[in-house]
């Protein structure tokens, strides 16, 4: 075969052509010569009858001829134009592109290796997390479709594991992203550790990781590494200098006894996680049917807390607050209560964390607010009325508004209004909580430490805010007398607010045992249901009249 037709011929052809059509020629010529991709026209006789460089190039690489082979067959095809791909001996991958001419057949061919490596190593990146190297979100999905579609070919189990860190927000909050970040790289280290070959990881999202698991016997070997890496990940760290605690609950589901696709064993692998939190974290469940219930009931129960406010389903109790040396009422602590249609009334308990998880809680806490103020405003003495603010309310930018605008609606003097709050909220954003709350004390509201001791106790609160009382748990109190220790706590409590010249106030007095305790211990107020249950708004007037005869000296508010 020859590949290009003699000088002499060329010549000829060049001298036949008008000037305009030759430079047009030498153009096109030029091009083809510069070309970045191999082209040639094949004669019908099967010969090249003209290259370019870039072929010539690429076709005298080709020691085996096998890429000078499959040119010259495909241009012995049929159709107008053809396509086709061929992974050459040393691997490279071609693409061979063909169009018929009335002269013989266009033949053009490019090297795509380097592409298709761009491509391979682009998929890579977009399936990987790139903080800790595991796979991720994506990545895991893709996995588990495949995995969950030889099932009906193969007998083995797979064990889907959903892992969350426990506390690892605080650690993010107080020590910095950073510190965060190197965190869960080394996380991600110490699980790969505990995997078997053939086992795939990948980060899901924040401090959220998976893991799936093939090949072996189910469940014991999830339990097997669940029960590990509750272990492994709970172990502290060294970042940077900072020695962190954290945690680690694991959720597990099996497929397909649990679930017969990636998306149900992901969800029941989450249904399960959440179960180990719930049952105090640092531990590791299994996924039950059960759970499903739960997870229903639980969304009705969102969906009826999010009418609850527009239906005016809530309402405020108030709790008294009693003075320990006048016996005398000088405040009340509003209670949010929630009466259902169909459920009836529904405990705080139930509701409140679940108002907090999905920040229903920043309407209902103004709601609140602005109630407890209005209210207080009628009362027919000056009493305070304290307010519970969770740490989520304090992340909310309305708080200070709302409380001037409740304030100025409502009529009511700042000193009459009591904002409590628990250890929790300082861990979060401190500085910009402590502003929030000298804020609240220039405009002359008062500020309390609810649940003083249950918490972190961090001493260091109340030297950096001098709050106006402390609050002492009722599990404090209820023990009296058979735990020495509460008692010990409550006096330790007592001895610090008279230090720090701060009202400690005992919460769940029950009993004339718990009152007289609680006084001798240095307790300057107490509330709980020896004094009286919460009350509704309309039974205040007539609970305070009946105090009013059998006590002197009232208290100032």
């Amino acid at each position: 075969m020859t590949s290009h037709r003699d000088s002499g011929q060329e010549g000829d052809d060049q001298r036949s052509l008008s000037p305009r059509t030759a430079r047009v020629a030498d153009v096109a010529l030029v091009a083809l010569n510069n070309l970045d991709r191999a082209v040639a026209v094949v004669g019908a006789d099967g010969n090249i009858v003209f290259s370019n460089p870039f072929f010539a190039k690429m076709v005298e690489s080709d020691g085996a001829g096998t890429l000078r082979a499959c040119i010259v067959m495909a241009a012995d095809q049929t159709e107008i134009t053809a396509s086709r791909e061929i992974v050459h001996d040393d691997r490279r991958t071609f693409t061979i592109e063909t169009k018929r001419l009335p002269q013989g057949v266009l033949v053009t061919a490019e090297d795509i290796s380097a592409r298709l490596a761009e491509q391979v190593l682009s998929a890579e990146q977009a399936r990987t997390d790139q903080l800790t190297r595991l796979g991720n979100r994506l990545m895991f999905r893709e996995r588990l479709k495949a995995i969950a579609e030889q099932f009906h070919r193969e007998t083995d189990l797979a064990a889907v594991l959903a892992i969350n860190l426990d506390r690892f927000k605080a650690v993010n909050e107080s020590l910095g992203r950073q510190v965060g970040d190197t965190l869960l790289g080394v996380v991600a280290q110490r699980l790969c550790s505990a995997l078997k070959p053939g086992d795939i990881a990948a980060r899901l999202g924040g401090d959220g990781f998976g893991i799936v698991q093939t090949g072996q016997s189910q469940p014991q070997s999830a339990a097997a590494l669940a029960k590990r890496l509750v272990d492994l990940l709970g172990r502290s760290y060294i970042i940077d200098g900072h020695v962190v605690s954290i945690g680690a609950s694991v959720g597990v589901a099996v497929m397909p006894a649990n679930a017969i696709d990636e998306d149900e064993v992901l969800r029941n692998s989450d249904l399960a996680l959440s179960q180990a939190k719930q049952d105090g974290r640092a531990t590791y469940r299994f996924f039950a049917p059960a759970m499903n219930d739960q997870m229903e009931a639980r969304h009705r129960l969102e969906v009826d807390l999010r009418r609850a406010l527009a239906l005016r389903e809530f309402a405020l109790v108030y709790q008294p607050q009693v003075n320990l040396k006048s016996m005398r009422v000088n405040g009340f602590e509003a209670l949010l209560r929630w009466r259902n249609p169909a459920r009836g009334m529904v405990s705080p308990a139930d509701f409140i964390p679940l108002a907090e998880e999905i920040r229903l809680i920043v309407p209902i806490g103004e709601w609140v607010i602005r109630t407890a103020c209005r209210e207080a405003a009628r009362w027919p003495s000056p009493f305070n009325v304290a307010v519970n603010v969770s740490a989520v309310q304090f992340g909310s930018p309305t708080l200070v508004p709302t409380i001037v605008s409740a304030l100025a609606e409502s009529g009511l003097d700042p000193r009459r209004l009591e904002v409590e709050i628990t250890e929790s909220v300082l861990l979060k954003e401190r500085e910009a909580t402590l502003v929030i709350l000298r804020e609240l004390r220039a405009m002359g509201v008062r500020v309390a430490m609810d649940d003083f001791g249950t918490g972190y106790s961090s001493l260091s609160y109340l030297h950096s805010f001098p709050f106006d009382k402390i609050k002492i748990d009722q599990s404090f109190v209820r023990g009296y007398p058979e735990d020495p220790g509460g008692a010990e706590i409550v006096r330790a409590i007592a001895a610090l607010g008279r230090a720090l010249g701060m009202t400690t106030i005992a919460e769940g007095v029950e009993t004339e045992a718990q009152l007289a305790r609680v006084r001798t211990d240095g307790c300057t107020d107490v509330q709980g249901y020896l004094i009286s249950r919460p009350l509704a708004p309309e039974l205040i007037d007539e609970f305070l009249r009946s105090r009013t005869e059998t006590a002197t000296d009232p208290v100032a508010a």
